[in-house]
């Protein structure tokens, strides 16, 4: 039983915006590799993001997420759209959020912390980087960092 076993006793949630099917594949891959068990939720936009974390429509029964892995660069409402509205609702803005994105624009860096994410990482374009980064994170934020529980609004 790993470290991060001994305290978390449910799988961690995890929630992936990402439209890009091929790195959605190498994200999967990269949990599956991973030590961390967990359950990975995706979808694809903005406004398909905003729908789960309000437990809208098809999501009405799914888990809060523990995490929410942001890509920036969606269809329709964009990553920082979903950001700010996130991090506006006092329900939901104790979630981390990781931005994941292919952007190395500083500006994007700056937006996005400003609006309040946990962490910004650039996507690494070579697929075995890839992986290693999200399970380097994976590792950070499930073996490392104490996560708020659920309801913590302050």
């Amino acid at each position: 039983m790993s470290d991060a076993d001994s305290f978390r006793a449910e799988p961690a949630q995890i929630l992936l915006v990402e439209d890009n099917p091929g790195d959605v594949r190498l994200t999967k891959e990269a949990f599956k590799q991973g030590r961390i068990e967990n359950d990975l939720h995706v979808v694809s936009d903005g406004t398909e993001a905003l729908d789960f974390l309000g437990r809208q429509g098809p999501y009405a029964d799914v888990p809060r997420p523990d995490l929410i892995l942001l890509d920036l660069n969606l269809p329709g409402k964009d990553g920082e759209e979903v950001l700010e509205e996130l991090k506006a609702d006092s329900a939901l803005r104790s979630i981390p959020v990781i931005v994941l994105t292919s952007s190395r624009a500083e500006e994007d860096v700056v937006k996005s912390y400003e609006l309040h994410a946990n962490a910004y990482l650039t996507k690494p374009v070579d697929p075995d980087e890839f992986i290693e980064t999200v399970r380097a994170f994976e590792k950070f934020w499930f073996s490392v960092v104490r996560l708020p529980p659920e309801g913590d609004s302050s």
